[in-house]
């Protein structure tokens, strides 16, 4: 009787590293896919509680629960008042973190109405289907303008903390929101190249430089204002445009005017630019969520 033939078994001489790999690739797929501005809050919920609690004691609880309080109930007024579907209130927690994160005030009241306007605004200052400011940065602008007892933290929550955060922050924009971290680095590169120009023509100490870059509320406004899709141009090198604009404001700002907190104003005074490239260079309008090509996007809020 002739021995049968033996069937090949394609999977007996497969590397025992290979499924774990499919795993992964698969895992790092869906991670991309999510939506980035859970990254945002994991991150701002890190610096509020690690950063601000701990060092800085101008915040009290209280503000930070009235501010959260306010900005969603903001948030599911105006969607339900225009009756909206599928629209959440991550954008609402992220608002209401970077208040938490940069506006100081001396009492209570400050934060929950700069939420609930900021947010309110997004709702109905809009142009071609996408809202006007920022709404972190227009609740910091409103805040300080005016109402009285008001200011922005200066963000100096000790060095240690700062280099962690910018490691993070670097790695998650890399990693997690490469559709607009050109926006993040081409501002930096701006305005630090300029102040670092700056620190050679007055012939200062590179440790002038390195203080600047140990400032919170720069590292807030580099990743979590002017990078916020939503109210960014819709194509790149409409971007870095975008992003040169607000670098040579807030530069002249802050170091031609001596007037504090230049990348915060500069962006406010800037965000009109927005629609104007808009229609000067269209692109494909920004999502938070990496949809499949057949996927219809949903209303950008």
């Amino acid at each position: 009787m002739r021995p049968q033939a033996l069937i090949p078994d394609h999977t007996a001489g497969a590397h025992p590293a290979q499924p774990a790999r499919a795993s992964l690739r698969a895992g790092l797929g869906a991670l991309a896919r999510c939506d980035a501005r859970l990254y945002q809050i994991v991150f701002l919920a890190l610096l509020l509680g690690s950063g601000v609690l701990a060092r800085d004691f101008s915040l009290q609880p209280a503000q930070i629960a009235l501010t959260f309080t306010a900005g969603i109930a903001a948030q599911l007024f105006w969607v339900r008042r225009l009756g909206l579907t599928g629209v959440g209130v991550l954008s609402a927690v992220i608002t209401c973190f970077g208040l938490s994160v940069l506006l100081r005030a001396d009492g209570l009241w400050v934060h929950p109405l700069a939420a609930a306007a900021c947010l309110s605004a997004k709702f109905v200052l809009r142009v071609n289907g996408k809202h006007l400011f920022n709404p972190g940065n227009l609740g910091v602008v409103l805040g300080v303008l005016l109402l009285p007892g008001a200011w922005v933290s200066p963000g100096q929550w000790g060095s240690d903390l700062l280099i962690a955060c910018w490691v993070i922050a670097l790695g998650g924009a890399v990693a997690g929101r490469a559709r607009s971290v050109n926006l993040s680095l081409a501002f930096l590169a701006f305005f630090l190249g300029a102040y670092a120009l700056r620190v050679v023509w007055l012939g200062q100490s590179w440790a002038v430089f390195a203080h600047l870059l140990q400032n919170g509320a720069l590292l807030m406004f580099a990743f979590f204002m002017i990078s916020d899709p939503m109210t960014a141009p819709n194509r790149n090198a409409a971007r870095l445009l975008y992003a040169a604009c607000v670098a040579a404001l807030a530069f002249v700002w802050q170091f031609g005017l001596f007037m504090p907190n230049g990348p915060i104003w500069a962006l406010f005074l800037c965000a009109p630019l927005v629609p104007l490239f808009d229609r000067l260079w269209p692109g494909a309008r920004p999502a938070w969520r990496r949809e499949p090509a057949t996927a219809r996007a949903g209303p950008a809020r």
